[in-house]
């Protein structure tokens, strides 16, 4: 038999079904073959591969290095060739929830008004959004996608950039009034300057100073666990924070919030990317839909 006329998706099928199901009897009844056609099939196979399988007994049926490799390869094959026989006869239809989990900083101010023309080019997908600012496993979350900032550790996760924008160090017009406006970045030893509580890819805050950049330390007088919290303290004069540019851009627009020290920023950059799980086989029509949606629709 030339390699042309192998049906390798249908040994392949066959394959799993005989692991799946334990053995060559029970793979034979769900295939509606007979026990001996479906040994003589995987010996063919193992034949042309020129390596066992499977090890044969009376009792069970185990398999080798080898087999467990070939059914987990065999495994992702099948399932790329069934999504790309879905999506030429269905059309690619996103449906169903989609759980997305980004800091509320993300959440409140870029996505939450993206959603709206999102839903309405995918009406058949519905969302749930959880807002937090710490670093989660997505599997225990049960999430589709994740939205972070920053750079990037190793790990099995897929990251697909959406953007990067500037930091400001903002403080209300009552809490300068109050305290004074810092001239210097000496001055800020005597400002009360907004944390976060937990750790950060650069504890401190990257500022410009006789032409270097140096990181002065927080030591701050409030900590806070999310982005969102601290502009709030921000917009009532709790203190001075240093926040993404599209978190307080619309309240320094309307004068609630006033940038401080411009002249001493660094014009250093956080980069957000969305993260999903993309092992195991094709994304969810639906996850993809929302990766290609932000990728083109997010403004930083």
């Amino acid at each position: 038999m030339s390699r042309q006329d192998i049906n390798r998706s249908g040994e392949m099928e066959v394959f799993v079904s005989v692991v799946e199901r334990g053995g060559f009897t029970a793979a034979a009844l769900a295939r509606r073959m007979t026990p001996s056609a479906v040994s003589k099939l995987v010996a063919r196979l193992e034949q042309r591969l020129g390596a066992r399988l499977v090890n044969r007994s009376t009792r069970k049926l185990q398999l080798t290095p080898e087999g467990c490799a070939f059914y987990e390869r065999s495994i992702a094959i099948l399932a790329d060739i069934a999504e790309a026989e879905r999506q030429a006869s269905s059309g690619e239809q996103a449906s169903g929830r989609i759980r997305i989990n980004t800091s509320g900083s993300f959440g409140n101010h870029v996505l939450a008004p993206l959603m709206p023309a999102f839903m309405a080019l995918h009406p058949a997908v519905t969302l749930d959004i959880s807002h937090t600012d710490r670093i989660v496993d997505l599997m225990e979350e049960r999430a589709d996608v994740a939205i972070r900032a920053g750079p990037l550790k190793n790990s099995s996760l897929i990251a697909r950039k959406l953007g990067a924008t500037g930091k400001i160090i903002v403080a209300s017009p009552d809490y300068l009034r109050r305290h004074g406006e810092p001239r210097t970045v000496a001055d800020l030893r005597r400002h009360c300057r907004i944390g976060f509580s937990y750790a950060r890819a650069v504890e401190g805050w990257p500022l410009r100073e006789d032409g270097e950049t140096i990181t002065i330390p927080i030591t701050p007088g409030v900590q806070v666990g999310d982005g969102e919290a601290m502009r709030h303290l921000a917009l009532s004069g709790a203190g001075l924070a240093r926040l993404a540019a599209f978190t307080v851009r619309a309240d320094i627009d309307a004068g609630r919030l006033m940038p401080v020290l411009d002249e001493a920023n660094p014009g250093d950059l956080e980069e957000f990317y969305a993260l999903y799980m993309g092992q195991g086989g094709p994304l969810p029509a639906r996850v993809r839909a929302l990766l290609d949606f932000l990728a083109s629709h997010v403004r930083l």
